[in-house]
């Protein structure tokens, strides 16, 4: 049922992925507005897309900002459209997902700097949304987890915007791919350590990572200091090379004093909700929702 993704050959692999969007229904947009603005991107750097999906019914004045996935390389808003469009809609909040730069032409710190301006500039605007400043959470999945890791130890470090909460969800935060999981899981469904390993070299640039002098901001694995940051839900999938970093990450941030629920759902691979009919499926959606409007305050 699943594709084969391999991102040996990544500019085959994005249009396989483009490929397939291709075929998927178009999302019911009903009751969500949705709309493209261009907002100022980093210090010397080109502009960025931002999506604004508001939905005709709202829970509350709260925000969610999303970081797509893709190991760095792959991806984009219209990939993440569908699901922005069904989590506007089942939260009850404003969400915005930002266009970044992807590896290896544009490497680290570029797509954490675009997230970063893309947060800045949703949190000045956000009364202009009906959302309070103080009520944006931010949510990736993958890469966007680790994206979205990384945002919250900068925004913390450079007295940026304050975070209600972050969503990980299955994050891709070390760089060093030495946990037993991405040691064993090498030909597991749609991410494994081949992959893996072509997702940091194009990330922080081949023999990079693995060395002393990676930084925290794109490995947040590496962090040293994780007190301060906001609550955070982390997720894991049994059967995916992210697992053990992304619970060793949930156990770090829960030694430095961090609010967290940690969560390994069993029987289930990276991207597995893909199978939508399955159980556990279920259950990891359904909980995401219920998590994001906990956190929200709704």
């Amino acid at each position: 049922m699943l594709p084969t993704l391999d991102v040996s050959d990544i500019p085959a692999a994005r249009a396989t992925m483009k490929e397939l969007r291709a075929g998927l229904p178009v999302p019911d947009e009903t009751g969500i507005s949705v709309t493209d603005v261009t907002v100022p991107g980093p210090a010397g750097a080109p502009d960025v897309t931002l999506r604004i999906y508001r939905p005709d019914e709202v829970t509350g004045p709260i925000g969610i900002y999303d970081v797509h996935g893709g190991g760095f390389i792959l991806g984009d808003i219209d990939a993440s459209h569908a699901g922005n469009v069904a989590l506007a809609r089942a939260v009850g909040a404003v969400v915005v997902t930002v266009e970044y730069r992807l590896a290896p032409e544009a490497p680290f710190p570029a797509p954490l700097e675009d997230a970063y301006a893309g947060l800045v500039w949703f949190a000045e605007h956000a009364a202009d949304y009906g959302v309070e400043p103080a009520r944006i959470a931010i949510h990736g999945i993958s890469a966007g987890g680790g994206l979205c890791a990384g945002l919250a130890l900068l925004a913390r470090d450079r007295g940026g915007p304050a975070i209600a909460f972050q969503y990980l969800g299955v994050p891709e935060v070390d760089d060093r791919l030495t946990t037993p999981s991405m040691t064993a899981f090498t030909d597991t469904p749609i991410w494994n350590r081949p992959n893996a390993i072509v997702s940091w070299d194009s990330y922080l640039g081949e023999g990079v990572p693995g060395s002393a002098d990676v930084s925290p901001y794109a490995a947040p694995a590496r962090a040293t200091d994780l007190s301060g940051l906001p609550p955070a839900y982390v997720s894991t999938m049994a059967f995916d090379p992210l697992r053990d970093e992304g619970i060793a990450y949930g156990l770090a941030l829960l030694a430095a004093g961090v609010p967290v629920e940690l969560h390994l759902f069993p029987g289930t691979f990276h991207g597995s909700t893909l199978i939508e009919g399955a159980a556990i499926s279920q259950r990891e959606i359904t909980e995401r929702v219920a998590v994001l409007r906990r956190a929200l305050g709704v």
